[in-house]
């Protein structure tokens, strides 16, 4: 459906990956930041997302049942239809056939259209209904997942005809029951939104849809408890009224972002608490969260208070944040951190960002879960090196503390298993994604030529027999993640009391393998490797150039070259590092720098 500008948009009827939009090849990785065309890239994509709130408080698939502000929800289901954008010269760009379902209880709170043009907008325009065509068409047409399709949206009134523009249900003070439904063609209702944002690359607006204001000035006792929007119903004119005020733009963001809902949905979520909103583009590999700790905002909020509680160590003066620094990524800016006690460490500490993805933990893996990593620091002798039933037993004494742990797990009590859980909580909601060479991929920034140069050279194989003279960075690095979550020798020299992963499996295979670290932020994670030898960026490029250390261990991608290495030139050198400098994420690593509201410019 071409409707002007050569702007198409498509119905979206349920929840969809499409593997090129999470990992991308390395020749389409270089036609979109290059701008040069390639056959597989992704067609620019705008995305509604649309969060249920009751006041400014977001209202969950999971809590829809629960009370709210005194009214129950049990349902609140809607179409949109006719979706337009205002440009710049104060035309619309109109769609006359896209329709969307948005469900509360189903969870499907997303809608998308595809061919968004790169170009300014000042406004969004979409109607809560249906035109007059489709309402009276016959609904048998649809396919099976089309939003318009009965058994989809359960909004089509049978053999009375026509639809159910938005449903919605529940309990009133009292028990009271309401069903309220607008339908029938004079009571669609148009919204219009301004936002100023532009096209030609990924996009999410993310909206709200007030349920308080849905049933401002409606008394269930006084105007009735149900409306089917018959003619000259007043109480279907006064919904439609609450309709058209009741959405919102709250922020919009230059990514597509993966649904998180069907997971927390299942989850068996505390009594009294509520989903954490977690943002994770669609760019990285889809995620698995913990269906035994769902993100809640109260664990997350007593995960990070943990996080920075000095209690935790044996003499209160070191929490984890004090090795663990936001403006180096939470990695630690000393070669050794010291411990509580002043002692010194035996390895440099890791950076703490997107863990949700990994699989294994600690620089050689000893720990094979993030719950039971949490725990290790806390007990281990070089760090914190406190026991976890003296922990307990100080945070006990608190009593503000007590009521943290309450709410985040929905009954009383303190242990080591809640402080795991609230502290793995925080930890996978810390997710770097929007670095400058993200925003360049998204087509919202621009990387310099020679942080192009350095792209080419770190997807490209050193290989000099077939005319390939990279560097050979992606066996290793490779992926949006930046990271292979393997271990592997590397060809440093190794000290006799660390030998890497073997010290954990006994295995003289591992001898000298250390896990792949990513490099999304590597820029401010100075020093590196485990032990922290090289202190510049310039210092690790020079070691892959070569020479380095050959053992049996050594990784295949690095023995394959010659014994001097792949000798990279010194511009090329320093093209990789600069490369390597647009991996800082720096709404991460300064988020109180982050802008709220995220424009293009």
């Amino acid at each position: 459906m071409v409707i002007s500008d050569s702007l198409s948009f498509y119905s979206f009827y349920m929840i969809r990956f499409r593997p090129k939009l999470r990992t991308l090849c390395l020749q389409g990785l270089m036609a979109l930041v290059t701008g040069t065309s390639w056959a597989g890239t992704a067609v620019p994509k705008m995305r509604l997302e649309i969060q249920p709130v009751w006041g400014d408080q977001p209202i969950s698939a999971a809590l829809s049942g629960q009370r709210s502000a005194k009214i129950r929800l049990s349902r609140l289901d809607y179409l949109l239809s006719k979706l337009a954008l205002k440009k710049a010269d104060g035309t619309w760009l109109e769609s006359s056939d896209w329709f969307a379902f948005f469900s509360l209880e189903k969870g499907r709170l997303r809608a998308e259209a595809d061919g968004l043009p790169a170009e300014a907008f000042s406004a969004i325009r979409f109607q809560v209904g249906v035109p007059p065509e489709a309402n009276a068409a016959d609904p048998a047409q649809w396919s099976v997942d089309h939003a318009l399709n009965p058994q989809i949206c359960g909004l089509h009134w049978g053999w009375q005809g026509g639809y159910v523009f938005m449903a919605l249900e529940g309990y009133a003070p009292g028990q009271r029951a309401f069903s309220y439904h607008l339908a029938n063609d004079p009571n669609v209702a148009m919204i219009e939104l301004p936002v100023e944002f532009r096209g030609g690359g990924p996009l999410t607006l993310h909206l709200t849809l007030n349920a308080a204001r849905l049933l401002q000035g409606i008394d269930a006792e006084k105007d009735g408890s149900s409306t089917h929007s018959r003619a000259g119903d007043l109480l279907a004119e006064k919904l439609r009224a609450n309709v058209k005020s009741a959405f919102r733009v709250v922020k919009v963001s230059h990514d597509l972002y993966q649904p998180t809902e069907p997971a927390l949905k299942n989850a068996a979520r505390p009594e009294g608490a509520h989903d954490f909103p977690i943002a994770i583009t669609e760019r990285f590999p889809q995620v698995s969260l913990p269906p035994d700790n769902p993100l809640t905002r109260e664990g997350v909020t007593l995960g990070k208070k943990l996080f920075h509680d000095t209690r935790l160590s044996i003499n209160s003066t070191q929490s984890c944040a004090s090795c663990h620094q936001q403006e180096q990524a939470l990695s630690d800016a000393r070669r050794y951190s010291l411990g509580a006690e002043g002692q010194i460490g035996t390895r440099q500490a890791m950076p703490l960002f997107n863990l949700a993805w990994a699989q294994g933990f600690f620089w050689d893996g000893r720990a094979k879960t993030l719950r039971e990593q949490v725990l290790m620091p806390i007990q281990d002798k070089h760090e914190m090196h406190e026991s976890l039933e003296r922990v307990v037993k100080k945070l006990e004494q608190d009593a503000e503390m007590k009521t943290k742990f309450d709410q985040a797990f929905g009954s009383a009590g303190i242990s080591a298993d809640r402080i795991a859980k609230a502290l793995e909580q925080y930890l996978l909601t810390l997710i770097s994604q929007d670095s400058r060479f993200d925003q360049a991929v998204r087509k919202v920034a621009e990387l310099s030529e020679q942080e192009k140069r350095g792209l080419q050279l770190f997807v490209t194989e050193h290989d000099p027999k077939r005319g390939l003279m990279g560097a050979d960075c992606f066996h290793c690095h490779g992926g949006t993640l930046f990271t292979d979550h393997q271990y592997r020798d590397n060809g440093l020299t190794l000290a006799t009391e660390d030998l890497g992963r073997m010290t954990v499996t006994g295995e003289a295979k591992d001898r000298g393998k250390f896990k792949t670290p990513s490099l999304r932020n590597i820029a401010v994670t100075a020093p590196y490797m485990h032990d922290g030898r090289f202190a510049t960026l310039e210092e690790v490029v020079a070691h892959y150039s070569g020479p380095m250390i050959r053992r049996d261990t050594l990784d295949p991608n690095l023995a394959k070259h010659p014994e001097t290495g792949i000798q990279l030139s010194a511009e090329a050198q320093r093209d990789l590092v600069a490369f390597l400098k647009t991996l800082t994420d720096e709404d991460f690593v300064h988020p109180a720098k982050a802008p709220q509201v995220v424009k293009q410019p």
